[in-house]
């Protein structure tokens, strides 16, 4: 009789073990729901960075979270992973961000000039939200300057737009108005280029 409570003692403990076990990620997202909810680190439609990927939150259930990635993908990650996981809100302030874009080019090339030029640029552009439009020369290497850009948007979505819009069209007006000045990776020689139709292989210099 003693042997079988021991036995039944045992098989308790060991069925509570078990069901511990189960009810464990059950109960961690249920406690990480809670902190959420309180500190609310992510928000509906926060835009994220979350395990290498760009999304906005599209749903928080009780258990999981959606985010919709920049290509419509969804990313369903525990509640758990918020709380546990480093990762990035670009919205969890203001949904406002600044974007950069970086130039290399010759120290030939007139500085203020680029600056009237994206003024340009950003007045005409829908992407722009009137904030900030400003142009540096962020550091001196041996052959070229590095220009950084910085222009903002109303979220990530016209900020990624924006930074592609100035990159196009900054671009175009130095091949039109400064070409020499532009990184040059050439080959062969510009005879035997012309010889083969093509050109003398100008690269944009933009990051």
């Amino acid at each position: 009789m003693q042997q079988w409570g021991i036995s039944l003692l045992a098989s308790a403990g060991a069925a509570g073990l078990v069901l511990g076990l189960a009810l464990q990620p059950v109960l961690k997202n249920l406690f990480a729901g809670i902190q959420i909810a309180v500190t609310q680190p992510i928000r509906l439609h926060d835009a994220l960075l979350v395990e290498g990927e760009w999304g906005t939150v599209e749903e928080i259930g009780s258990t999981y979270v959606v985010v919709k990635t920049w290509d419509w993908r969804r990313l369903i990650l525990p509640l758990s992973y918020f709380i546990e996981k480093p990762f990035q809100n670009w919205t969890r302030e203001e949904t406002s961000l600044i974007g950069s874009v970086m130039l290399y080019l010759d120290y030939t090339v007139p500085v203020d000039v680029i600056r009237q030029q994206l003024g340009q640029i950003v007045e005409k552009s829908q992407n722009w939200d009137r904030n900030v439009a400003h142009v540096q020369v962020t550091d001196l290497r041996e052959t070229s300057m590095e220009i950084r850009i910085l222009v903002t948007a109303r979220n990530a979505g016209k900020a990624f737009d924006l930074r592609c819009e100035v990159r196009e069209k900054l671009i175009a007006f130095l091949q039109a108005e400064y070409p020499q000045p532009l990184p040059r990776v050439r080959t062969q020689s510009p005879a035997a280029a012309g010889e083969m139709g093509f050109g003398d292989g100008v690269a944009d210099g933009l990051s």
